[in-house]
């Protein structure tokens, strides 16, 4: 079948894979997973997910109730700032309801505590790469820091979420980390119902101790008395697309470039945030060595530099990997370019082309 490029493709055979091993953890280790929606809201896959996983978490009204429409089971609700409409519309669906302060509670208790409440926790310790995406870098404004101030709401709470993680695929790390929350908040744990453990853990990565890792998850559950959850996002969809594009022009200035009919802008923010290179498809392990870039205006639209195994022409096509993690969410209208479709290859191995996007969209988003 023959697609437009560009076009994001979803398969749901590699997207499986990753939802297998989150069962496997709920099975050994009793932990519920609920799919982090800021990484991954693409919900044309919902159907096979929700097979998988026990509902979604959110960081906004739109996004809870993108969850509770389109995927169901539990809904849980997260916001570092809500706003009264917030919360006056979230209470009508949510099944729990995290706030990231305790003046955020205070302000709307009344109103939300018809739902299980929670607080967000900065334990102080994290693991990430980027200072931009650490939850426990100075000044942070993620969550409650004091425990003195956590304990005094203890009786409003039903649990805690700790997400203190970006990409972390160090299972010693994790379980040193996790001592460290029993050791400073068990005493609280013990009072509560349940505890999140945020996103942040791959546990998915080829090689991870899944067995070890879950069994530290069901000592801790065990330890406290409480329902562990845990918030993948990139850990159920990594691996599982690609942004499909087509080079459009050749270029040379000291070294080949191939420009796409996409953009690292628009279609893959992250890149360009964390100065990363995409991945390719098949790997980089030919003779001739392309940089390739976007169609933007900017300067810095670059995917990478990579070595392909044939000459690139115009309409030659070039597949990045891993391309469903914060890219479908953060996908946008920068230079008015045409935005990619997103395609999905279903599990008997037909390709859907579930939406495209016009010009009309385009118009729309503005005003």
């Amino acid at each position: 079948m023959k697609i437009a490029t560009p076009y994001y493709l979803i398969d749901e055979k590699k997207l499986l894979r990753n939802l297998q091993i989150i069962e496997q953890v709920r099975q050994l280790s009793g932990a519920k997973s609920v799919l982090a929606l800021k990484c991954f809201s693409t919900w044309c896959v919902f159907d096979l997910m929700r097979q998988y996983m026990d509902g979604t978490t959110s960081s906004s009204l739109f996004e809870a109730r993108l969850g509770y429409e389109k995927f169901g089971k539990e809904t849980h609700a997260y916001c570092v700032g809500y706003s009264e409409e917030d919360i006056r519309e979230i209470t009508g669906f949510a099944d729990k309801i995290i706030f990231n302060s305790v003046s955020q509670l205070e302000r709307y208790y009344d109103l939300a505590k018809t739902a299980k409440l929670g607080l967000r926790v900065n334990p102080g310790i994290s693991h990430s790469h980027f200072d931009l995406a650490d939850p426990a870098r100075k000044y942070s404004r993620l969550g409650v820091v004091d425990k003195a101030v956590l304990t005094q709401q203890i009786s409003r709470l039903s649990g805690l979420m700790f997400h203190y993680n970006c990409e972390n695929d160090d299972f010693e790390g994790f379980a040193a980390q996790l001592d460290t929350l029993g050791e400073c908040y068990g005493d609280v744990l013990r009072q509560l119902q349940w505890v999140s453990l945020g996103g942040g853990l791959y546990f998915t990565k080829e090689g991870y101790p899944v067995e070890k890792f879950s069994k530290k998850l069901a000592d801790f559950a065990n330890a406290f008395d409480v329902q562990v959850y845990l918030e993948p996002g990139e850990s159920a969809i990594t691996g599982c697309a690609e942004l499909v594009t087509t080079v459009v022009d050749l270029v040379h200035n000291e070294q080949d470039i191939a420009i796409v009919d996409a953009s690292v802008e628009g279609h893959m923010l992250d890149l360009l945030i964390y100065r990363l290179s995409a991945k390719l498809e098949g790997g980089d392990n030919g003779k001739y060595p392309y940089m390739v870039a976007g169609r933007s205006c900017l300067a810095g639209d670059v995917f990478g530099t990579f070595n392909f195994k044939d000459k690139l022409e115009v309409g030659s096509e070039i597949r990045f990997a891993d391309a469903a993690g914060y890219t479908m969410v953060k996908k946008n209208w920068f230079n008015g370019l045409k935005m990619p479709a997103i395609a999905v290859r279903r599990l008997d191995d037909t390709i859907e082309v579930v939406r495209k996007f016009s010009y009309a969209d385009f118009v729309n988003s503005l005003s």
